[in-house]
């Protein structure tokens, strides 16, 4: 476990702060590359990137869970003070990144999960997750469909008081889905197609997402 960055400043609204939680625990089979974690991106690794827009969004702190090859990783990196953590049963599925992470964020902190294989993500859209956030309830950056239709995809925040909850709902690579699932009515989407892409990059097909 290494030593965090941690944003001494308030949020403006008084809520609880927000963790970021940065899933980067898999093996990138499908995309035949190793780990996604490793993958170049601007100049760095999208590990690396990524756990920054985090903290540059302005989540409180940044927690980096890591699984496949995560020695490998850690060696291969410079993540600098933000929180980095071990899911050792990362082949069974993402719910227990999901966990790990959780656990790993400060008592009392809200939760915003992301994903490592989104390299569209922005600061700004973070910083409009977090400023859109309300408390007791679900936030979810949303993109529309074919048909106009916004649809949840990551990030995603859970409101403090939900955080163990979610964490306890956890199950196998479904993540949080069962939660959200369950309590539609908590889940408040906020549509972020106009500051960044919310594609995942799991296929080859897919590699020109490291272009921007």
């Amino acid at each position: 476990m290494e030593p965090r960055a941690y944003r001494e400043d308030m949020t403006d609204s008084g809520m609880a702060p927000t963790t970021g939680v940065l899933l980067a625990a898999g093996a990138g089979t499908r995309l035949g590359r190793g780990p996604k974690a490793l993958l170049p991106f601007r100049g760095r690794t999208l590990v690396e990137v990524l756990a920054d827009t985090l903290f540059d969004g302005g989540c409180r702190e940044v927690v980096v869970v890591l699984g496949a090859e995560a020695d490998h990783v850690r060696r291969s990196t410079d993540l600098g003070t933000h929180l980095v953590v071990e899911n050792e049963n990362w082949a069974k599925g993402m719910a227990g990144s999901f966990r790990a992470g959780i656990e790993a964020a400060t008592p009392g902190n809200s939760i915003m999960v992301a994903l490592v294989d989104q390299p569209g993500l922005t600061p700004t859209a973070v910083s409009r997750l977090l400023g859109s956030h309300r408390p007791g309830r679900v936030t979810a950056a949303a993109y529309p469909d074919e048909s106009g239709h916004l649809k949840r995809r990551h990030p995603v925040i859970f409101d403090a008081g939900l955080r163990e909850q979610a964490a306890a709902a956890a199950n196998g690579d479904t993540g949080a889905r069962s939660f959200l699932k369950a309590h539609p009515g908590l889940v408040d989407l906020v549509d972020c197609s106009d500051l960044c892409s919310g594609e995942d990059l799991d296929t080859k097909d897919q590699l020109h997402l490291l272009d921007g």
